[in-house]
């Protein structure tokens, strides 16, 4: 099965990414997302403890900026 990636986010007033779009048409909430990356369903990005305590998710480190979370369109 192939998996899912992230190709557009919904940001709230400050900038923040507060909902994820993949490939396939689905909708996820912050924390949806957060369990599918954490279930391994989500290519390309992984999760990481912020010096908050909080998860978050980030995308995997590969040189090209333009498919970083922050950079992608918005829906």
């Amino acid at each position: 099965m192939e998996r899912e990636q992230f190709v557009a986010v919904q940001k709230n007033g400050d900038g923040d990414i507060t909902a994820f779009k993949t490939d396939s048409g689905r909708v996820l909430d912050y924390q949806s997302a957060l369990q599918e990356v954490k279930n391994g369903n989500i290519a390309n990005v992984n999760t990481f403890k912020g010096r908050d305590g909080e998860e978050y998710i980030r995308s995997n480190a590969d040189g090209d900026p333009s498919n970083n979370l922050d950079n992608l369109p918005t829906f």
